[in-house]
């Protein structure tokens, strides 16, 4: 039964008039009927303004947080149960496709986040063609799905590759990063509870820490950052207004782990630049410098070898990103996760600089090749997007979709070059890289800017006498 016949009904029961004689007064009854009317409840019913908002069961909490009064007096109500609505994914105005119920399952709570997963697909896993279409919704607990058909294979398949999960996989790997941050199982469903408005139990959270620790390698340095750094200290954040907002953050406890290695003990200068970036970054220099990712000036990439491989970051990216619907978060939920769970990860969207005293300085003194002329030139900045320890080096990263399609090796190696002048260390000891899902480029910054031809072996003379 609809709403209009609902109120008609409820209008003849009340006050005996059959509104159905005049259509105009149907419908500005509609249009003026409260939300509790619209949903056919009795106006004896409805929940007074003096009523605790702790006493209302059932319904009425979903309508009581819509309601300002309520929330004035109690304050905002503690909902018993999740509020699952359906809003429509056509724009307004435009035709639903035909065969296909345009919906999308939202979880919606009181400041708290919806998470309704739609992974799109680019290529059937089956036989990796192209000539895929959608075909419906598949309807789960928390969320739903997307189903596509093959018209190559003739297969139906749904974007994400991890199987058999009951809870959304933004819920899971939000779960893994609570507790590699250090909270306890408990405190992590807590905070699940908090976000998402979703009743996880401390062992169905343990079980997901075990069945991805082959990926999340921070587990075995765990239970010795807690040692150093409380759990509200292992990750230090700070938004940085530069134009648009980035989240700054460093794992204060992993970097000093790793610092007690003997190959990277030489990088103690990289923890003191993002100790004091945190809190004395020169953020005039981020409003109207030029950035480097935006520098359209070619480096002489003659003799620079870009190897091509697979592996942990591949991986990482593989698995997280299957859970983001929103491609303009692909940055954000990969950092995060790379950040508290794998074992190297110490920085993302670290701030750089760097100014025409610093080219002058690696042109004149140490003979680099930059392709760039002083007069004039304003700061260069930019934003590393991550930062790692690993076998003796820096290496900086930087998340591209299609990776293979692009090569972004001046911005990485002016990242390295300021990065290299604002904490002493040598290019020597860097590595810069982008990677996706599939592929993984590294390169060493210090082929693109210096040009050091091989020495020639001197020809031995014949007149020298030989012992």
């Amino acid at each position: 039964m609809n709403i209009k016949n609902k109120i008609i009904k409820l209008f003849q029961k009340l006050f005996g008039i059959n509104i159905l004689s005049d259509p105009a007064l149907a419908d500005e009854t509609l249009r003026s009927a409260t939300p509790f009317e619209k949903r056919g409840i009795p106006p004896k019913l409805i929940p007074q303004k003096n009523l605790p908002p702790h006493k209302l069961k059932g319904d009425f909490m979903a309508d009581m947080t819509m309601a300002p009064r309520f929330q004035k007096s109690y304050g905002k109500p503690k909902l018993e149960k999740i509020a699952v609505t359906k809003r429509p994914l056509n724009p307004p105005g435009a035709s639903p496709r035909p065969g296909v119920s345009a919906t999308v399952v939202t979880l919606q709570e009181r400041d708290k986040e919806s998470i309704a997963v739609m992974s799109l697909a680019d290529s059937c896993p089956y036989c990796s063609s192209k000539d895929i279409i959608k075909r419906g919704l598949r309807e789960k607990k928390f969320e739903t799905q997307q189903v596509y058909f093959c018209n190559s294979c003739k297969r139906k398949f749904t974007p994400q590759k991890i199987k058999g999960k009951k809870f959304p996989l933004a819920v899971i790997f939000d779960g893994l990063n609570f507790y590699n941050t250090g909270f306890t199982l408990e405190k992590s469903c807590h905070f699940l509870k908090e976000k998402y408005g979703l009743e996880v139990k401390s062992s169905t959270l343990a079980d997901w820490v075990k069945e991805f620790e082959p990926l999340c390698r921070y587990s075995r340095m765990r239970e010795y950052g807690l040692k150093l750094f409380s759990p509200n200290q292992v990750i230090k954040s700070v938004r940085l207004f530069h134009r648009q907002v980035f989240d700054f953050k460093y794992h204060q406890a992993k970097i000093a782990l790793i610092l007690q290695d003997y190959k990277h003990y030489k990088f103690e200068p990289l923890r003191e630049f993002l100790d004091i970036i945190a809190v004395e970054c020169p953020h005039q220099l981020f409003k109207d410098s030029p950035r480097a990712s935006e520098e359209k000036r070619k480096f002489d990439l003659s003799g620079v070898i870009i190897s091509e491989k697979h592996n942990f970051a591949c991986r990482i990216a593989e698995m997280v990103l299957q859970s983001v619907k929103d491609n303009k978060l692909r940055h954000s939920t990969l950092q995060r996760f790379m950040l508290a769970n794998d074992s190297v990860t110490i920085a993302c969207e670290t701030p750089i600089y760097m100014d025409s005293t610093d080219i002058e300085h690696m042109k004149d003194k140490l003979k680099f090749s930059i392709p760039f002329d002083t007069t004039g030139l304003e700061t260069i900045t930019g934003h590393i997007d991550i930062i790692q320890l690993r076998n003796g080096a820096v290496h900086i990263l930087d998340y591209k979709p299609n990776a293979g399609k692009q090569k972004p090796i001046e911005q990485l190696t002016l990242y390295a070059l300021a990065l290299s002048r604002l904490t002493g260390l040598r290019l020597f000891h860097m590595k810069c890289a982008w990677f996706d899902e599939k592929s993984y480029f590294e390169f060493f910054p210090l082929h693109v800017v210096l040009k050091k031809g091989r020495k020639k072996p001197q020809k031995e003379d014949p007149d020298q006498l030989r012992m």
